[in-house]
């Protein structure tokens, strides 16, 4: 049997409770993350990446508010892409003065935790709109690319439940790392796309000016009753013969036109 001697601080059936409580959560805690993963792992899209981690955090947190902001670099500009209370939202520009706690995050890429915002000099000109909705805490989790901040999740409990542990902050942190590698795998994914529509418009522009070039040969080899060749190799063969009768049409028109 084991000795109370070895539990100092409190009684041993109820410090073994709490770990067995702080050992189940962190139990749900992983496979929250493990479920979070395989849903990233069947996109590419950015914005089922965003609402997937709002919409799950959200969940596991028991959440009042959990919100995802992007950074634009190129514009100097901030946005909210997606947020656990509202599904349908996408994409607003922020006003960073009304979010001193993202700022701040963002600036200087470090959690940012305010266990009880009423109390926060930091937040004294929100205090009155963090009041009337009963906000308890807001912690801001950076999301970073090769320490480069690239956005942050905003965290927000009221007070129907207590601020978030340590253990849950932590947790945070995890799913907003893995967070940034979808979408900076996402972001490399667009830009590849986006390079390959540019090549297959590039060769249809060619395919077009080929045409064009081979149905003006065409025009002025049939006006001018020579047989001689022209770039009718950059033609295929099968658009031969559609050439020869636009350019019959045309030197029709061109004949019509100069009898009159």
């Amino acid at each position: 049997m084991t000795s109370p001697a070895r539990f100092p601080g409190g009684d041993p059936t109820d410090r073994l409770r709490a770990r067995v409580e702080e050992s189940e959560g962190e139990r749900r805690r992983l496979l929250m993350a493990i479920e979070l993963l395989r849903e990233l792992a069947g996109t590419l899209n950015y914005r089922d990446i965003v609402q997937a981690v709002a919409r799950r955090m959200g969940y596991a947190l028991e959440l009042d508010r959990c919100s995802v902001f992007l950074v634009e670099k190129s514009q100097g500009t901030v946005h909210l892409v997606a947020s656990y209370e509202d599904p349908s939202l996408r994409s607003q520009l922020v006003d960073l003065s009304q979010y001193p706690e993202l700022k701040e995050a963002l600036d200087e890429g470090k959690v940012v935790n305010i266990p009880d915002v009423i109390h926060e000099p930091a937040l004294e000109s929100v205090q009155d709109q963090l009041a009337n909705r009963r906000v308890q805490s807001i912690t801001v989790v950076p999301m970073s690319w090769r320490k480069v901040v690239i956005g942050a999740v905003f965290l927000r409990t009221d007070r129907t439940r207590p601020p978030l542990t340590t253990a849950d902050v932590q947790w945070a942190r995890l799913i907003a790392d893995v967070a940034a590698r979808a979408l900076r795998t996402a972001h490399r994914f667009e830009r590849l796309e986006a390079r390959r529509r540019g090549s297959r418009a590039e060769l249809v522009r060619d395919r077009e000016r080929a045409a064009l070039v081979g149905f003006l040969t065409r025009l002025l080899n049939s006006y001018a009753k020579s047989g001689s060749a022209g770039p009718d190799d950059l033609v295929p063969k099968a658009s031969e013969a559609e050439l020869d009768r636009l350019a019959g049409v045309a030197l029709t028109v061109l004949r019509r036109e100069t009898s009159q």
